[in-house]
């Protein structure tokens, strides 16, 4: 978890210092070319700085470990994070075609193209690089933070190679309209991931359920475990920030120790954790439900056996209840 915490934070940090180099140069193109376009792009460039700023910040918070106010952690502060970034990223989408709807009625016409161009083409290549970096620690990771972050620079791609394209066409082919009937298709995209975003964030903030990938995978780790244990029942699953949190009741015999069944606890424990990475797992103990027990040494409800199929029912059965 601290490798994790370490790359989290270290994306965060490097998207900051990109997001800022980048909009000094636009900033400084645009007073010197007089671009409107590229003006837009640098203002942009601001708000990705805002946006990975709000990034660290929050992923800073939500890696604290759980303390007296929050034992379940601070994860909640990176979903938190990730729906004001999609709000924001649906804003700007919004604007984007708003401004674009104004310049086809009014037909406002570009200058200094030959700036524009050369500048938002670096721009799309570096924000490429940075959004490929961000995914992959995303993924590694699994944050929903970083996610939204990539997403942004991933934006910042389509709308500059729209604007690149709409300002080559027009320095060639003297087509004003295309700069801004360009822009909506780009803001349209950025539209619908947002709302993906939005999507995401509000269901780990209502405690949605993880992906049925997971839940099968703890089904098939709880099932194939080398243990006598009875079967399982009540597993429930959500999300807070990259942390996974679970739990369940794991039917054992009745005749075990305390001190056994706690270790049989503890060992399924750690096999979920393994096939799991950010798994947080509670397991309540149960005695098994059989009435006439033929005792722990002879019974036969174990693991790959055909007595236990009765309790290790698939997520769509009781084992969800």
């Amino acid at each position: 978890m601290i490798l994790s915490d370490n790359l989290k934070v270290r994306a965060a940090t490097f998207s900051i210092s990109c997001a800022f180099s980048l909009a000094v140069i636009k900033l400084i193109v645009a007073f010197f070319s007089g671009s409107m376009a590229v003006m837009a792009s640098a203002i942009d460039s601001l708000l990705d700085i805002l946006m990975s700023g709000v990034n660290f910040m929050a992923i800073r918070h939500a890696e604290q470990p759980p303390d007296q106010r929050h034992p379940f952690g601070h994860g909640k502060f990176e979903t938190l994070a990730t729906l004001f970034q999609a709000l924001v990223i649906f804003g700007s989408g919004a604007w984007i075609i708003y401004e674009s709807v104004m310049r086809l009625s009014q037909g406002i016409q570009l200058a200094q193209l030959d700036q524009g161009i050369g500048v938002l083409a670096f721009s799309s290549v570096v924000s490429w690089f940075i959004a490929r970096y961000l995914r992959r620690i995303a993924k590694q990771t699994d944050s929903s933070a970083l996610e939204a972050d990539s997403l942004h620079f991933r934006m910042d791609i389509y709308s500059n190679l729209g604007l690149m394209a709409g300002l080559l066409f027009i320095r060639f082919f003297h087509v004003g309209w295309l700069d801004p009937a360009l822009s909506i298709l780009v803001a349209s995209y950025i539209l619908h991931e947002a709302v993906q975003l939005i999507k995401r964030s509000l269901n780990d903030m209502l405690d949605q359920e993880l992906p049925e990938s997971i839940q099968q995978t703890i089904h098939r780790v709880i099932t194939n475990h080398n243990g006598p244990l009875c079967g399982y029942h009540g597993l429930r699953t959500r999300r807070a920030g990259s942390l996974k949190i679970m739990d369940f009741h794991l039917e054992v015999c009745k005749d075990m120790s305390v001190s056994e069944a706690h270790d049989l606890a503890d060992r399924l424990q750690e096999e979920i954790v393994r096939e799991i990475p950010g798994a947080d797992v509670i397991i309540h103990i149960d005695p098994c439900s059989v009435r006439q027990c033929p005792g722990q040494a002879t019974c036969g409800r174990r693991p790959g056996n055909p007595a236990m199929t009765g309790f290790a029912q698939d997520l769509d059965g009781s084992a969800k209840r």
